[in-house]
């Protein structure tokens, strides 16, 4: 299953990511856990207030290597260079197994305390002014678009926040959709965004209320949110004496209890490859008509292989 945390700037779903991540690889769950925001806090969050130690190389230092990896023996893909973010499988592409033995993950996922991680990366110098942070997500649209996960197996991918994921088809690569969202309007207003675009495309999504402190706070939130609305976690003393470098005690019952409610939904979750598939095809037809087109000087839309189906069909071996 592929999971996204979304949510405002401040509302704890980098948080949430790790604690959700640690949560299944303590239970002995295979899990990877994606930075995907523009603050790449995620491995520090997963260290839980020690030291994340080394992190591997981010995957927007080597989307070009990515890409040469993944297309294979494509024939509808000449070459990395016409190869674009949206570009989906089809026969003769390369597709990564979970956390396979492969040169991919061999290159990009570092383990920070038992959980498996991989970066996107952060803006540097050269990006100043010229880029905008969706180029950077084109590895991770890229792995998650081949990417042939099975039963039982967890993608937790901290995303950007706001409502600016929906500047990339990013959005529709996930099972389900979290967004965590505090009991303020602020808290909400990004829900409200969120859930009216995720309705276009049939995207799951649930609201993880977060910093509850009174049962006011627990009624405003289902008052705002109504069935979205699936659990909810109190302010922790250990969470925040961890994200200052010194946990203290043991994390709060109620929030283990959501934890554990947050992994049911998951699970009750089934995986629907055509679906997923469809939202890669048709935002790569988008893609090549706006902008990549002209840019490649190649007609993208022929890379679209005809009734290939990512888990249905053979990729190359």
């Amino acid at each position: 299953m592929r999971v996204a945390f979304v949510g405002k700037g401040g509302s704890g779903k980098t948080t949430l990511s790790a604690l959700f991540s640690r949560h299944l690889a303590r239970s002995g769950a295979p899990v990877l856990a994606i930075d995907g925001d523009i603050n790449q806090h995620l491995a520090e969050a997963l260290a839980a207030g020690g030291q994340p130690g080394p992190v591997s190389p981010p995957l927007a230092a080597h989307v070009r290597e990515l890409k040469d990896y993944l297309r294979g023996t494509n024939p509808r893909i000449d070459s990395a260079a016409e190869m674009i973010k949206t570009t989906p499988p089809g026969r003769g592409s390369r597709h990564l197994r979970f956390l396979g033995d492969d040169e991919i993950h061999t290159r990009h996922v570092s383990h920070v305390v038992g959980v498996p991680l991989m970066t996107t990366g952060e803006f540097d110098e050269s990006d100043l002014g010229v880029a905008c942070y969706h180029s950077k997500l084109a590895g991770v649209e890229l792995y998650l678009s081949h990417l042939l996960d099975g039963p039982g197996e967890y993608v937790v991918v901290d995303m950007t926040a706001g409502a600016d994921a929906f500047a990339s088809g990013l959005f529709t690569r996930f099972d389900v959709t979290f967004l965590v969202a505090e009991p303020t309007r602020k808290g909400v207003s990004v829900y409200r965004q969120y859930r009216d675009h995720a309705r276009d495309f049939g995207i799951r999504l649930a609201v993880i209320g977060n910093k509850v402190t009174t049962e006011d706070d627990l009624l405003f939130l289902k008052q705002q949110t109504g069935d979205d609305l699936l659990t909810y976690l109190v302010q922790d003393q250990w969470v925040r004496t961890a994200e200052q470098g010194v946990p203290r005690g043991e994390p709060d019952p109620l929030n283990q209890h959501a934890l554990a409610l947050i992994r049911a939904a998951v699970d009750d979750t089934v995986r629907d490859w055509r679906t997923l598939h469809r939202h890669a095809v048709d935002f790569h037809l988008r893609n090549a008509r706006t902008w990549a087109n002209a840019a490649t000087g190649v007609d993208l839309a022929n890379q679209v292989d005809p009734d290939y189906v990512p888990g249905e069909l053979p990729a190359a071996p």
